[in-house]
Parts: C-alpha cells; sequence; structure tokens
C-alpha cells in the first residue's frame, strides 16, 4: 500500500476510535507499530485481524506478493510492537506460527476473510500468519499506586516471560527429540521470538533503570550508594549473558540445544537473585513515590 495512502488510513483511525471508511469500512483493522530491523526506527501500518480467543491474529500477505512485507522482516528482528485496536493501545509480542500451526491458523483467517486464499494462490511463498499477544494487562486493570507497584509490575512480567521461555525451550526439545513430525533441527521460531521479546524487555528495562531511576534514587539515598553499585555491576553480568543468548539466536537453524538450555538456566538464576535483591532493597523506598510522581 502506497505510504500516503497507510498515512491517511491511520489518520483517520486515531481520529475516529478505530472507524474508517473505503475500502475497510466495516472491516476488522488494527494499527501495529513495529521498529525496523535496519534504521531502529517506528513504523506504523493499518492491517486486517481475525481474533483467535485472547490473541489477534494477522496475515503477512503483501496483496499477493512474492516478499514479505516491511512489517513482518521488523517483528522477526524487534518482536515487541505496539497495536491499537478501536481506541485502545497496548504493547503485544508477534510471533509467526510454524507448520501445522501456521496451516490451521491461515485457514482459520481465510474463513474471516476468503482473499486471504486468492493471496496465497498468487505466490509461491507460505505467507506467514503471526499471533500478537497481549504483553501488558488489560486495560480495566488498576494501575499501580506508587513506583514500588510499577516496579513489581514489571519484573513480574520478566519473571513471568522468563518462566515462558523456559517451558516453552522444554517443550520444544523433548518435541525435537522425539523427532515430532515438522519439528526443525534448530530452534522453533516461537522459542525465538519470545526469547527475543524477553531480552529486549530486560534491556529497556535495566538501561531505564541505569540512566533515570538509580541516579535520582541514589542523589536522595546516598547510604544505598554500595546497593545501587552491585545493581550496576549485576546489570553488566545480565547484559553479557544475554548477549551470549542471542548469539545462539543468531544461529537459529543450528543452535546447540544443550548449550541453549544451560545459557537460559543461567541467566534465569542470575535474574531471579537480582530481582530478589533490588526489591529488598528498593521497594521501601519506592513506596513513598506516588504515580505518577509530585512535580517539583
Amino acid at each position: 500500500m502506497p505510504m500516503s495512502f497507510n498515512h491517511a488510513v491511520i489518520e483517520e483511525f486515531r481520529a475516529n476510535g478505530g472507524r474508517v471508511g473505503g475500502p475497510f469500512e466495516g472491516g476488522d483493522l488494527l494499527l501495529l507499530t513495529t521498529t525496523g530491523a535496519r534504521s531502529g526506527e517506528e513504523h506504523t501500518v493499518p492491517l486486517g485481524y481475525v481474533r483467535d480467543g485472547a490473541r489477534l491474529l494477522i496475515v503477512a500477505s503483501a496483496g499477493g506478493s512474492d516478499r514479505h512485507p516491511a512489517w513482518y522482516h521488523n517483528l522477526l528482528a524487534h518482536p515487541m510492537v505496539r497495536v491499537e485496536i478501536g481506541d485502545e493501545m497496548y504493547g503485544a509480542i508477534a510471533v509467526p506460527a510454524e507448520g501445522a500451526r501456521r496451516d490451521a491458523l491461515f485457514a482459520k483467517a481465510v474463513d474471516a476473510a476468503p482473499g486471504y486464499a486468492d493471496y496465497q494462490k498468487q505466490t509461491a511463498r507460505t505467507i506467514p500468519v503471526v499471533t500478537l499477544q497481549r504483553s501488558e494487562p488489560e486495560a480495566d486493570a488498576p494501575p499501580p499506586a506508587d513506583l514500588a507497584g510499577k516496579l513489581l509490575e514489571v519484573h513480574t512480567w520478566l519473571r513471568s516471560q522468563l518462566q515462558h521461555v523456559r517451558a516453552e525451550a522444554d517443550a520444544y526439545f523433548t518435541e525435537r527429540e522425539r523427532g515430532g513430525p515438522g519439528t526443525p533441527p534448530g530452534l522453533g521460531l516461537q522459542l525465538r521470538q519470545h526469547c527475543l521479546a524477553f531480552c529486549e524487555s530486560l534491556t529497556f528495562h535495566h538501561t531505564s533503570e541505569d540512566s533515570h531511576l538509580f541516579p535520582a534514587l541514589e542523589a536522595a539515598h546516598p547510604h544505598l550508594h554500595d546497593t545501587f553499585t552491585r545493581l550496576h555491576k549485576e546489570h553488566q553480568t545480565l547484559a553479557r549473558l544475554q548477549k551470549e543468548l542471542l548469539d545462539l539466536l543468531e544461529g537459529v537453524s543450528t543452535a546447540d540445544p544443550e548449550r541453549f538450555r544451560t545459557d537460559l538456566k543461567r541467566i534465569s538464576e542470575e535474574l531471579r537473585a537480582h530481582l530478589s535483591y533490588e526489591e529488598e532493597h528498593l521497594l521501601p523506598i519506592l513506596a513513598e513515590i506516588p504515580l505518577p510522581p509530585a512535580l517539583t
């Protein structure tokens, strides 16, 4: 779709709570914002979607083109995306389906929008189906009252995502060892996407702490200097472990499962200890800072 057309649809969508006219009128439409695989800049596109329980499905049809759309390449590099649907906006993890699951979800999408079948007939490439899994609390969930609650919210998500990655890795490798049908020899795409999403989120969280939160807190509580020194060092250790894990993901088709499991276990142990130490020492002072922080 031409950029000018996309821009007009996006403006109309945001001005009318997700309702648009023209070829999209009456259809299920969302806005997907991805991070450029090369540029690192945000890109927003309007896309049709299909509901699959609590998840949304989007189809990388590109109108039947022989090339995947740019937004698909972006989310492969950066799985954390932003979704706008109606008047709601939230973060999500974008995970392309593989094998038989992709086929089943594509059939579901075709049932809702038969045109996808026509697009598939026009190209030799297998058109990807991507699930969008919410990565934030539901809109009606009560927001945290203070910075302690916000920190716990972030830590809870990181712990749950890490547990999800570990469970997914165990299930994937067990199936691979059994020689399950259609199981590729390397790391599964779904496992890769969740792992990348976890690493991106952890990096963003620690960068924000190092750049903004910790300097402000240390200035107000100089007696905690040793605590912040330790937290900074633990951030550096976790960054190194993340890099090693991400290096394995670069060789997704040939990654050694035992090396992946070992690295994942190590980063799990380091992160859990780090989060517990941070909560023990920072939650009492963060509980005194309401959200949003009072302007001074």
